[in-house]
């Protein structure tokens, strides 16, 4: 990735800022969007351009405006001359159990984790083109194993799933599309979830990573590896590839 420009949405916390570090370890320049953490995305910019001055630019947009999401790339590519990979890690995450479900919850949670990523590899498409670069996405193990009481969100991470694939094809053959499918980890919104007090978190955490085959939960780092791979020109021939970073969950684990 040395030299190379990488856009990070939702990259100031969490599995974001896990992948921000990853991907200026390996030498890329980096555009940060953030929407309401201005503070933790100045913090890890000051972080990062002091071990590479001028290697982490921010940009702070509501990723639900669509109609700014060109200027988001716009910026990158005059800020750094290029961009070489999109990373959709931006997601909104909460309960919509089947008779409380609103309009309101459907625009936020397809908005963030499906109209959003789309829009933006839209707009970012010919700069990509130009670079021969790539788009991973961060969908969820439940894009495929719905999680109960999520049932817009693991709509939309299965929609962002399909929409991997089917950039894929479409952009095809300058630009790789793919995605992860992260299970737990251990820097994952469990405390978000109403009630969920430090006992039942730790009760489940336990409980998530004991029905892992590899019997532990993933980290920010994990997922980070995975993103850098496929960014990476190490992923050249891979496209169109759902990659789960969930500890063998998939291969029989609960």
């Amino acid at each position: 990735m040395q030299g190379k420009t990488v856009l990070i949405t939702g990259g100031a916390r969490r599995v974001g800022a896990a992948i921000c570090r990853r991907l200026h370890l390996a030498g890329a320049n980096l555009m940060l969007h953030y929407r309401t953490s201005a503070g933790e995305a100045r913090l890890l910019q000051a972080e990062l351009n002091h071990i590479r001055p001028d290697s982490v630019a921010l940009i702070q947009a509501d990723l639900l405006d669509i109609a700014k999401l060109p200027a988001v790339v716009e910026q990158t590519v005059q800020t750094y001359g290029q961009l070489d990979a999109l990373v959709n890690n931006a997601s909104s995450f909460f309960q919509t159990p089947i008779g409380d479900i609103t309009a309101a919850n459907w625009n936020d949670l397809l908005g963030t984790n499906l109209q959003a990523p789309l829009f933006l590899a839209q707009a970012a498409a010919p700069a990509l083109k130009r670079a021969q670069g790539a788009i991973v996405n961060i969908t969820d193990i439940h894009a495929e194993r719905p999680l109960k009481n999520f049932v817009v969100y693991s709509i939309a991470k299965a929609g962002l799933m399909g929409l991997t694939r089917s950039l894929a094809r479409e952009l095809a053959p300058e630009v790789r599309v793919n995605c992860v499918l992260p299970t737990s980890t251990d820097t994952n919104l469990l405390r978000s979830i109403p009630g969920a007090d430090e006992d039942w978190v730790a009760a489940r955490y336990a409980r998530n990573a004991e029905n892992l085959p590899l019997k532990r939960l993933g980290t920010g780092d994990d997922v980070a590896a995975a993103i850098a791979f496929l960014s990476s020109l190490d992923a050249a021939f891979i496209t169109g590839v759902a990659l789960p970073v969930d500890g063998g969950r998939s291969a029989g684990g609960a």
